[in-house]
């Protein structure tokens, strides 16, 4: 299968090699035959985001909350206020 999306439109080709081709096999009839693919009728698609790693996902989170702290206004300034009277 060969999908090819272009300004929001997906479009594809079936091509039947048979038995499992090899990688260059591939390689060589997309370099020889890509112009001759006949393509669907292109329809609207949906591109959707690659997916994130939930790690650094979490990494990103934590680093935003040390940075704002965790709380209330007001537990907040009760904090502020604990530091200054040190």
């Amino acid at each position: 299968m060969f999908e090819r999306i272009s300004e929001g439109k997906l479009s594809v080709c079936k091509v039947t090699f048979g038995a499992e081709p090899k990688d260059y096999e591939i390689y060589a009839f997309v370099l020889k035959n890509y112009d001759g693919l006949r393509f669907s009728p292109a329809v609207a698609a949906v591109v959707k985001e690659a997916g994130r790693n939930p790690k650094r996902v979490q990494r990103e989170v934590r680093k935003q909350v040390q940075n704002t702290g965790i709380g209330t206004k007001s537990q907040q300034a009760l904090k502020l206020q604990q530091e200054q009277l040190k």
